[in-house]
């Protein structure tokens, strides 16, 4: 244990997969916590055989997905349904502070592992599930996957042109919200045990944080009782006036949040669209606005564009793609994207930490580990002796990489 990591004397039994669990531990692993994620021997979390463009990571093949929210983790490859399982996690329960599972509603329990087996073990345990729709209702049954939820709760509806279809974000941002709330859940609960001793269960569905995270929205159609209405102009924010959108130059594209109309024209060099000066006209006449600014806005470079409307004070940035977030310079100054050595992947890149603390820093302290890789390890920690471990692999109960992926 680390005395300088802010979460060290927090072990975590981390039985989640995919993207909402993983981030969750993973977000409290640079901080320190001790995270041992339980994997099916073999196979592991199904993020493992998932990628984008069948695109895989080094030699070793390895899925950018499951590298993106696993660093800083031990495997401990276990079979769920051998009883040995039940009587090594039931002993690491016994000192774990902190369980977290996003299976389908019923399903650890089933196993054996739902709250009340574990706080019966462990009284100051807090358990942390994951799921789309919570423990009970008609969605019950249903997969709670990203973009089905970006749909549901009426993101998708306002994002996009309002000529075209409605368009999710392209990023798993249902399932990242969601772990935030578990993670904020969890920290409130290990705050709360330090007063009280008293362990609890956590539930976080990812259709109520992304209804929570969107809140002005909500509040704004559910009190006037008017939905949004996209422009075909493709504004920024359904709700928002000119010239609030994104906007073409000569060599790609630049964002104009809130800012004066009159100093934008003045910029553009066009004094006659300032007839359109006024709140309700540039709500009302907004894709008509943009078409005449965007016109305008052609005739400049990304650079030079971006240059005049800064020295005026204008809220406005350049459209990047990953590539180019990348390499900005204030990324770079930032040292938001960072690096780790894996053992059969070689070197990966990886964006950093995102919270800065002074005295407790975030770090990347492991890559992401392979299927079993600290079986062995966390089992000889928690009291099995050499023998016993060499049993319980050999018979299947646990598992480790394969001999020839152990360099």
């Amino acid at each position: 244990m680390n005395p300088a990591k802010a979460l060290a004397d927090v072990t975590i039994l981390d039985f989640s997969h995919l993207l909402q669990g993983p981030f969750c531990t993973q977000l409290l692993a640079d901080m320190g916590a001790n995270v041992i994620k339980v994997e099916r021997p073999g196979a592991g979390d199904l993020f493992r055989s998932m990628t984008f463009n069948n695109k895989w990571v080094g030699p070793s093949r390895e899925s950018p997905n499951f590298l993106a929210w696993n660093r800083n983790k031990r495997s401990l490859a276990l079979d769920l349904k051998a009883p040995e399982a039940k009587e090594i996690l039931y002993k690491i329960a016994e000192k774990a502070d902190v369980v977290v599972q996003n299976f389908r509603p019923g399903v650890m329990a089933r196993l054996g592992f739902g709250y009340e087996d574990f706080s019966r073990i462990n009284p100051r345990i807090i358990y942390c599930s994951g799921s789309g729709y919570g423990t009970s209702g008609p969605y019950l049954s249903r997969p709670g996957q990203d973009m089905l939820i970006q749909g549901l709760t009426g993101l998708a509806a306002a994002t996009g042109r309002g000529d075209g279809p409605p368009v999710p974000v392209g990023s798993g941002f249902s399932d990242q919200v969601g772990a935030m709330n578990m993670v904020y859940g969890i920290l409130t609960a290990l705050y709360w045990r330090e007063r009280s001793g008293k362990g609890q269960e956590i539930n976080v569905d990812l259709l109520s944080a992304m209804l929570a995270h969107q809140s002005q929205e909500m509040l704004m159609a559910m009190n006037f009782n008017e939905d949004f209405k996209r422009p075909n102009s493709g504004i920024g924010h359904p709700g928002m006036e000119a010239p609030f959108g994104v906007y073409p130059t000569s060599d790609g594209w630049v964002t104009i949040a809130m800012s004066p109309f009159r100093k934008l024209v003045r910029v553009l060099g066009d004094e006659s669209l300032l007839e359109y000066d006024d709140p309700k006209r540039l709500f009302d006449e907004r894709d008509e606005i943009w078409e005449k600014l965007a016109a305008l806005t052609k005739r400049w470079t990304t650079k030079d564009l971006m240059e005049a409307m800064l020295a005026v004070d204008i809220w406005c940035g350049e459209v990047k793609t990953h590539l180019q977030a990348a390499e900005d310079p204030q990324v770079e100054h930032l040292g938001a994207i960072a690096s780790y050595e894996h053992p059969t992947a070689g070197t990966v890149k990886v964006v950093g930490p995102a919270v800065k603390m002074s005295e407790t820093p975030a770090e990347i302290r492991r890559p992401a580990p392979r299927v079993g890789e600290h079986s062995r390890e966390v089992l000889a920690e928690f009291g099995w002796s050499s023998a016993d471990i060499d049993d319980l692999l050999q018979r299947g109960v646990a598992g480790e990489p394969a001999a020839d992926d152990r360099n």
